[in-house]
């Protein structure tokens, strides 16, 4: 059986904690083949202890002995090195967010197409049980055409005190696009990719900036804090969609928060726990189901998908023009915050 030579770029937390671990688990179809990291001295011990073989100093060298990479940068650096992957016949599987801006997302695009390799995002939450088994319920017509989505990422004080996420200029932003993505991901892919029509937001970042911290996922500096920790926007979507959405890193709630739910013409859905809701019988009637939202599971399954994609067997479950509306809507959030306006979106 041919296996597909995968290259890690960037040998930080997530390529350690998500993707590697992911990766060994499928070593009948892949083969973790290089490593590359600006710190030389990490991607040395990353290769030793995983046992892969090369460790390069730029990441234009691993595109010679790899048929696939996985991208675990700072998000200033998606665009760049996936075009340069690509441009080198080299599929791309790249972490979330795609990118900063649109403009770049399209550029990923385009040198996928021009190349023919593949090209998909880090967007995991797609994979657990839960999420597969809204998708069902909404494609099997379950609850009709959607109308109202409500969605809420929240993290009660936990800022992350490490790596780079509060870097604004490496990053692009804060609790929103690292955060946030993943629940705007999947409630779009849930209503069925709807075009974004118009987006008002509002960003905040008071309480990052207050001298006086609790925060539980470490320290950081609040004098140099500038990015987002709390954002609330309204989306409208084709088809007389709309997205009520809020997240945060720093709320001053009661404990952590992740719901999603979708109210339709013909009954409704929630995510977290599965709960169906239907007008049958003369009352709403209610079902549920076990299903998990396991996301080292889900970082299994996704990179299966990738990994049977670039190898012909399967088909990419999150397709780089979907991720793309994700960034689009981010930043328009952004956009319409800056100038205090909606921000229309063809």
């Amino acid at each position: 059986m041919t296996k597909l030579r995968m290259g890690i770029i960037g040998v930080g937390g997530i390529a350690q904690e998500r993707h590697i671990p992911a990766f060994l688990q499928l070593q009948d179809k892949v083969t973790l083949m290089a490593v590359n990291d600006m710190n030389k001295e990490r991607a040395d011990e990353v290769a030793k202890k995983y046992n892969i073989p090369h460790v390069f100093s730029t990441y234009h060298e691993l595109f010679a002995v790899v048929d696939a990479v996985t991208i675990c940068t700072p998000n200033k650096f998606h665009a760049e090195i996936s075009i340069a992957a690509l441009n080198a016949g080299v599929h791309v599987f790249c972490e979330k967010p795609m990118a900063i801006t649109t403009e770049e997302c399209e550029r990923m695009i385009e040198a996928s197409q021009k190349v023919g390799k593949l090209l998909s995002i880090g967007y995991h939450y797609r994979y657990t049980e839960v999420s597969q088994i809204a998708k069902r319920a909404v494609m099997e017509n379950q609850i009709g055409d959607p109308l109202v989505t409500r969605v809420q990422a929240l993290r009660r004080r936990k800022v992350p005190g490490w790596g780079v996420f509060t870097n604004k200029e490496l990053q692009g932003g804060g609790s929103l696009i690292d955060f946030g993505c993943h629940l705007l991901d999947l409630s779009i892919w849930l209503l069925g990719d709807p075009e974004p029509v118009e987006v008002i937001g509002k960003t905040y970042n008071r309480l990052s900036k207050s001298p006086i911290q609790i925060n539980d996922w470490g320290s950081f500096n609040y004098q140099t804090f500038e990015v987002d920790d709390h954002v609330s926007a309204y989306i409208t979507f084709e088809n007389d969609i709309s997205v009520l959405f809020e997240c945060s890193w720093a709320a001053n709630i009661k404990e952590d928060k992740i719901h999603l739910s979708v109210s339709g013409a013909e009954g409704g859905l929630n995510m977290y726990p599965f709960e169906l809701y239907q007008p049958k019988l003369g009352s709403m009637m209610e079902t549920t189901a076990k299903a998990e939202h396991n996301e080292k599971r889900a970082g299994v399954v996704q990179a299966e998908n990738f990994v049977n994609s670039c190898l012909g067997e399967s088909e990419l479950v999150v397709k780089p023009e979907q991720a793309m509306k994700v960034s689009k809507i981010i930043e328009a959030i952004y956009q319409s915050s800056e100038s205090g306006t909606s921000v229309k979106l063809s």
